[in-house]
């Protein structure tokens, strides 16, 4: 009997790991449920998104540790994350090397004056995604390729856990993390349904009404700064 039951115990570690290998993973789109994984992280282990509440969150992923690209984008990350977290948006990093490199990379990157500015600590966590679990869960390695080039994503998730950005880059270009920042801000800013943001939009800019209000609301006190720009787009000044 105890044979028996150490086999069916094998059978079943066997079974959930091939299971495991040829699962069909696929990127989420923008509005999917956010994929969740846990992972070993510079500030301890973190389940994802989970751990971070009703927050908005941003993942931001990359193929190795010192690469040159990504670590100037670590950096300019750093240097924002106060800012972030006025907006009340919790950052994680992925990358495809281990946590001992992750240290170092972290250790190495805190030590420099990049663009001639103070030093800075990097606050959020850097995730140990070397057995490529959190990359497969955002589809950025799939059973076509074993490479790691395509883990260039940034996913911006809302306090809901729905995915509501994706942004991907190539190696070869280095991300905007400004432009990043003024995504979130242009998500929350819009987050009720009321309104757009137009072409090349920064935070205080014009937004665009998705309704009109009728005549009569016109003239509410509320819908003031409302103006036409043709009949198919109406603006309100902020």
């Amino acid at each position: 009997m105890k044979k028996i039951s150490l086999f069916l115990i094998l059978l079943f570690s066997v079974t959930q790991m091939w299971a495991q290998e040829n699962k069909t993973f696929r990127a989420p789109v923008i509005g999917d449920q956010a994929p969740s994984f846990t992972a070993s992280t510079t500030n301890g282990t973190i389940n994802f998104p989970k751990d971070f509440g009703k927050k908005w969150k941003i993942l931001l992923s990359h193929p190795a540790d010192y690469t040159p690209v990504c670590s100037t984008e670590i950096l300019e990350l750093a240097y924002l994350q106060d800012d972030f977290e006025k907006l009340n948006v919790k950052l994680l990093v992925v990358s495809t090397d281990s946590l001992e490199t992750h240290f170092q990379w972290k250790k190495a990157l805190e030590g420099l004056s990049y663009k001639d500015r103070t030093p800075v600590k990097i606050n959020f966590p850097i995730a140990d995604d070397k057995k490529f679990l959190a990359s497969k869960e955002y589809g950025m390695i799939h059973s076509g390729s074993s490479s790691t080039k395509d883990v260039r994503g940034v996913f911006i998730i809302d306090p809901n856990n729905v995915v509501q950005a994706i942004i991907f880059y190539p190696m070869s270009v280095g991300r905007n993390m400004e432009e990043i920042k003024r995504a979130v801000i242009a998500l929350q800013t819009t987050a009720d349904g009321k309104f757009s943001t137009p072409a090349n939009w920064q935070n205080g800019n014009d937004l665009i009404l998705k309704v009109k209000p009728s005549p009569a609301d016109l003239k509410k006190p509320e819908n003031s700064g409302i103006y036409d720009v043709t009949w198919f787009m109406t603006f309100k000044k902020q």
